[in-house]
């Protein structure tokens, strides 16, 4: 089989127009070079110089091999760069998951643009699934990064969870709601006959969740509005009177211009983000992952 030395050395010797003075760039014994040069045309089965005694000339053989070798050794370089770029986290794509109660605004925003003007080399693909998706997602090696909420009740092997920054919850109503316009901070108890347009799954955790347990602290269950969402529609719903909810401070950068965001009375009233990632990361993980500590 040719090797990437045997290529090097019938390059260097075209280029040069000597076997002396190839051997001389190449820091090795002329009698070596000959030797590999040897060796290359006996698998080759056809002679690839012409041994002159004022220098060597190639041969019409030589004459097709020399291009489609030269853009051999230009490949190989191209990929070994590319491959120590993406090692070092100077190349690639960063696949990114985040919950629908995650927007893609405000500080985090900032902090992903941050990152792309570290990585001027990289790119991110996003996309929005559910807080049980993701892990899956990144269990199976599908997804990098996951942004979601906690608490997550089911964990997956493999997969850390790690808080990212916290948010005040505030309270979002349609804009003829009586709580509309509000002046003083409103106690969960008040809301116990309010109809809500998201209540707990069984099985999943996150926000909806979060919700149903602190109104449980105050004193009851939410009560089920008639249409209800976990995700992003809900902004809809509410601004449709279908009900009110909990929802994170930072939703209010994507919400309809007349809901109605009103402060919580009570202490415990925050939400936790939380990054999702394979225990061991790519350099890009890792750098994106840092970047996203410093910036929230």
């Amino acid at each position: 089989m040719i090797s990437i030395r045997q290529l090097r050395y019938f390059v260097e010797i075209a280029d040069s127009g000597s076997f002396s003075a190839a051997a001389e760039r190449l820091f090795v014994a002329q009698s070596a070079l000959s030797r590999q040069i040897k060796e290359l045309e006996n698998q080759l089965q056809t002679p690839l110089f012409e041994r002159t005694a004022r220098q060597p000339r190639l041969t019409a053989a030589g004459e097709a091999f020399y291009p489609r070798a030269r853009n051999l050794l230009g490949e190989l370089l191209k990929a070994s760069e590319m491959a120590t770029q993406v090692g070092n986290g100077q190349l690639g794509t960063l696949r990114l998951g985040h919950s629908s109660t995650v927007p893609m605004s405000g500080a985090l925003l900032q902090g992903i643009s941050t990152w792309l003007e570290r990585c001027p080399g990289v790119s991110m693909d996003i996309v929005k699934l559910a807080s049980e998706a993701q892990l899956e997602e990144i269990a199976d090696g599908r997804l990098d990064v996951g942004l979601l909420r906690l608490p997550v009740l089911r964990q997956r092997e493999g997969v850390r969870v790690v808080p990212l920054y916290t948010e005040p919850l505030v309270l979002a109503v349609p804009p003829n709601h009586p709580l509309a316009h509000s002046a003083t901070p409103v106690e969960l108890a008040r809301l116990k006959d309010e109809a809500f347009i998201s209540i707990p799954h069984p099985q999943r955790g996150g926000l909806s969740y979060l919700s149903a347990e602190l109104c449980m602290r105050a004193g009851f269950f939410p009560r089920a509005a008639r249409v209800m969402s976990r995700k992003t529609t809900q902004l809809q719903l509410i601004q449709a009177g279908f009900g009110i909810a909990l929802l994170p401070e930072s939703m209010q950068d994507i919400a309809p211009a007349n809901l109605h965001f009103l402060p919580l009375a009570d202490p415990d009233c925050h939400s936790t983000v939380a990054l999702a990632c394979a225990p061991r990361q790519s350099t890009l993980v890792e750098q994106f992952c840092q970047t996203l500590h410093e910036c929230l």
